[in-house]
């Protein structure tokens, strides 16, 4: 029976109050159900499926909906709602896009040439010393990798000869085969997807338009990089088949362990020894600094082990940034182990002002300290 005399509605077994999730969900169905790959030579269930496929294509469209809810079939007669451009003509005109929104291409029309594949991104790993991540260096490294073939150009075709159109996809750069009633679409195994072959390969790169080669390349290592961090080269990676693109080159930056120095982000990490009469009265101490220069630490009297002191600036620099990070000094009082007999008295004197009337945080008392100690340890 005719389309045409069949509600549209009855034929996806809907109600008029559908939403349209429910319709596309009722047509995906039946469509799968009396398509014709699935009932190869059966005339009945062709003619469902044009007749669901003209349904949904009214019913699917918010215009050709509202005019058929309200006049019927007698809203396309006599060239309404555009005559054969609208449901007058053949109810397979919109059907590639139909299965294409709802199967992902499935049953639609021929596939289009494939894009030129990219090259592939590559990767090196390259170790510095924390003084070269302070102040950043130029690097050459050498690697392995596929370039384009000169002879060719990248083609792969020997100079002077062309491409011909591919026979198997007959140019599409998709074939299509039949899994069970699906037709499923891969790329051609001729053409790679291109949609034409070679007619004379290239002797030099055997119609690949690429070739291994060994390559120096210059590294511009910007300072403050850390490990983990990622440089990227723009098209130094391997040549793409055929002259497409060619893919990046990621440079994964290591930095060394230091011997003097930790480093967390910006921030630089060290340990620095003092006597316990510096730490008793307090002073100065001088370190070297990754930048060169010697960098003046106060030292406040009463500094116990283990405190933290900090100094701004003298850190690591901000990777593509401005200013640097802080210096972080832990104090480590040291404890003498060899004494003299003079050191013991002194230390002994010092034991009995600790009990005496004598107070212990007595300046003069440990200016004379200092200066015995220093005098006997010179």
């Amino acid at each position: 029976m005719p389309s045409a005399e069949i509600d549209y509605y009855e034929l996806l077994e809907v109600s008029r109050g559908v939403d349209d999730a429910t319709l596309k969900s009722s047509y995906r169905k039946l469509a799968m159900k009396f398509h014709p790959d699935k009932n190869p030579g059966c005339a009945e269930s062709e003619a469902k499926f044009k007749a669901i496929s003209s349904a949904y294509a009214c019913l699917s469209d918010p215009q050709k909906r509202a005019a058929y809810d309200q006049y019927g079939h007698a809203a396309f007669e006599n060239g309404g709602m555009g005559g054969a451009g609208g449901m007058g003509g053949n109810p397979f005109n919109d059907l590639g896009d139909i299965f294409e929104s709802i199967f992902g291409g499935f049953g639609g029309g021929g596939g289009g040439r494939g894009q030129a594949r990219r090259g592939a991104d590559l990767r090196y790993d390259l170790e510095i010393s924390l003084d070269e991540a302070f102040h950043g260096k130029s690097e050459q490294i050498e690697i392995d990798v596929s370039v384009a073939c000169e002879p060719c150009d990248g083609s792969g075709a020997t100079p002077g000869t062309g491409t011909r159109r591919c026979n198997l996809c007959g140019g599409h750069g998709k074939v299509r085969a039949q899994q069970g009633f699906f037709m499923v679409e891969r790329t051609c195994p001729t053409c790679h997807g291109r949609g034409e072959v070679i007619e004379s390969p290239c002797r030099s790169c055997g119609g690949e338009g690429r070739v291994d080669q060994r390559q120096t390349l210059d590294v511009n290592i910007p300072s403050g990089v850390d490990t983990g961090t990622r440089i990227r080269l723009t098209g130094k990676g391997e040549a793409g088949p055929f002259g497409a693109p060619a893919g990046d080159l990621y440079i994964f930056v290591h930095v060394k362990r230091h011997s003097v120095f930790e480093r967390d982000g910006t921030t630089l990490l060290t340990r620095a020894p003092i006597t316990f009469t510096k730490a008793a009265l307090g002073g100065e101490i001088e370190l070297p600094g990754l930048d060169g220069t010697r960098h003046t630490i106060t030292i406040p009297a009463g500094i116990q082990s283990g405190k933290q002191l900090r100094q701004r600036g003298a850190g690591m620099p901000v990777l593509q940034g401005r200013g640097r990070g802080d210096l972080v000094v832990e104090i480590q009082v040291e404890t003498p182990t060899k004494l003299s007999a003079k050191q013991k008295e002194l230390l002994r004197e010092l034991q009995e002002t600790e009990t005496g009337d004598e107070c212990p945080q007595s300046k003069g008392f440990f200016d004379r300290i200092k200066n015995v100690w220093e005098g006997l340890t010179e």
